[in-house]
């Protein structure tokens, strides 16, 4: 069955509100079972601007990974990410 994952990208501005999403969508990646396979750390964009952070989520299938977003736990969580920070996320089924 093929994964599902979240793709992120995010330009931090307010780094106290984002720990607050942090802690919150940790419920969310927990109950899911959730695996990071990219969390911050270096990047460059070889071919025009980027954001600032980069994150790669995998779950045991596409719809797990819908489901996860869509959940009480992580609705919670994108007010705050969203309160804290510009971003982008797709979600894409994967190897």
């Amino acid at each position: 069955m093929p994964k599902g994952y979240w793709i992120m990208h995010v330009d931090v501005d307010d780094s106290g509100k984002y720990s607050e999403y942090l802690a919150q969508d940790a419920l969310a990646f927990e109950k899911y079972d959730a695996r990071f396979h990219v969390r911050g750390g270096r990047s460059e964009g070889p071919e025009g601007p980027v954001r600032s952070r980069h994150v790669v989520i995998e779950f045991d299938s596409y719809e797990r990974a819908l489901e996860c977003y869509h959940s009480p736990e992580y609705q919670k969580a994108v007010a705050l990410r969203q309160a804290a920070s510009g971003s982008e996320i797709v979600i894409a089924e994967g190897v």
